[in-house]
């Protein structure tokens, strides 16, 4: 079959309340990126954290960290935009991109793009409540389309999050327009637990984003539970042809104890291997989403 695409989403907005080795600090996210990589993952996806763990936007972040990656292996590069603790315009959300490109050194591989907007407000399941009423992932399309431009002005690949089949039909629009150009790379977000603003982390919620992958496209897809344990749907993934993207920033796998970053990276490696997929080196994956060979600066 073919290799498998493992990226390690590392820290999104977890805390340290349920898993300590939820990574914060450049420093702290460094190691991790090193480990993963020994471990067999090909990307890397973290969010500006403070050491207290509040989201941080400073573009200093990520030029730290992203250089201390480069000295440490070659493991690429995908930083967040910022999520629904981001809330400024189209060039707010990207700015901290547009300074890490003034340097190869500091230059990330991918630059996200979540295709449409959707209510992410925080479900109480004991209580059969919602905790908050007011938090909307707002991505207009006139946003999505400065972000597009700017990806494919510094010669980035996009990384296409969908949240639910109107996020992918969105993209197929994109791709009919030329905005996005092919092969796409799309990661079906599921969302568990105190998220519901995806399909459910379920062979059903899966099936259902596959489904209505347009037949005439050139799309290459990979999954996350935001909130939910991947492991669950982790062999159909593999025998399904995707990828596959999991890390402490989804889920703190306490099933497991309290495993780091590279410890779910090695199980999923240890059974993809199993199931005769090798992980893609980094080379490979550039290969795999037809990404550009070399960073450029801007």
């Amino acid at each position: 079959m073919d290799k498998i695409i493992i990226e390690a989403r590392v820290n999104e907005l977890a805390t340290r309340q349920e898993n300590p080795n939820v990574p914060f600090i450049p420093a702290e996210i460094i190691r991790d990126a090193k480990a993963c990589y020994d471990e067999g993952a090909s990307i890397l996806h973290y969010h500006g954290r403070t050491a207290t763990g509040e989201p941080e936007h400073a573009a200093s972040f990520y030029l730290e960290t992203n250089a201390g990656i480069r000295a440490q292996c070659p493991i690429l590069v995908h930083p967040t935009l910022g999520y629904v603790a981001n809330d400024a315009d189209a060039m707010g959300r990207f700015a901290a991109v547009e300074e890490m490109m003034k340097d190869p050194i500091t230059a990330p591989d991918f630059a996200p793009m979540d295709v449409g907007t959707v209510n992410v407000d925080w479900w109480d399941p004991d209580k059969n409540s919602y905790t908050t009423t007011n938090l909307v992932y707002e991505n207009s399309t006139e946003t999505l389309m400065h972000f597009a431009d700017r990806i494919k002005h510094h010669g980035l690949k996009q990384y296409l999050v969908s949240w639910n089949v109107s996020f992918t039909r969105q993209i197929e629009a994109f791709m009919k327009m030329g905005v996005i150009p092919a092969p796409a790379y799309v990661c079906f977000c599921m969302t568990d637990g105190i998220s519901l603003s995806g399909h459910p982390g379920t062979p059903e919620g899966l099936d259902a984003h596959i489904a209505f992958l347009p037949k005439d496209r050139e799309m290459i897809w990979t999954a996350v539970n935001y909130k939910g344990n991947l492991l669950l749907l982790t062999e159909k993934i593999i025998k399904a042809g995707g990828h596959i993207s999991i890390g402490l920033g989804d889920y703190p796998y306490l099933e497991y104890g309290t495993p780091t970053n590279a410890d779910i990276i090695a199980k999923v490696v240890e059974q993809a291997r199993a199931l005769d997929r090798e992980p893609a080196t980094v080379e490979e994956t550039r290969e795999i989403l037809g990404m550009n060979k070399v960073r450029a600066a801007a």
